[in-house]
């Protein structure tokens, strides 16, 4: 940004370019969230249907769980459930999302969720949870209702 700031502060004459650097830094910071503000953040994972939902482990043979779940934004910190983290997004699209994730005191993550359809997305999860560190690569599929 610095050397964006620069190369315009050549084409202000040299009076105005004190006012000039100052204004537009303020005006390149806060444009970006004025235009992704059309949008909700993370809209993809709004799409996923709630209810029961079955993580196929693909790098272990046979592991599976269930977990549920009232909207896709739970999948995100899917080794951190029940813990208030801070989260920064990497990445949002229509097909995929990528957050990293901060939890004082119990660890961080990064996940990846592709979307396939409102049933079924890929996961890529890694980080640490409890002092271990965690790496999952999954399907996730929605098998039905929560169950009481």
């Amino acid at each position: 940004m610095d050397h964006l700031l620069r190369r315009l502060s050549r084409l202000v004459p040299v009076p105005a370019r004190r006012a000039f650097v100052g204004c537009g830094a303020a005006l390149l910071v806060l444009s970006p969230p004025a235009l992704t503000a059309q949008r909700p953040s993370l809209a993809m994972l709004d799409l996923l249907q709630p209810g029961q939902w079955e993580v196929r482990d693909r790098d272990l043979a046979g592991g599976r769980s269930r977990l549920c779940i009232a909207n896709g934004r739970r999948l995100i910190q899917i080794r951190h459930m029940r813990e208030t983290c801070r989260s920064f997004t990497v990445q949002d699209t229509a097909a995929a999302v990528t957050v990293h994730y901060t939890c004082p005191g119990n660890g961080y993550g990064q996940t990846s969720v592709r979307f396939e359809s409102a049933q079924l997305v890929q996961l890529e999860t890694q980080g640490i949870a409890h002092g271990l560190p965690f790496n999952l690569r999954a399907e996730v599929r929605r098998v039905g209702s929560c169950t009481s």
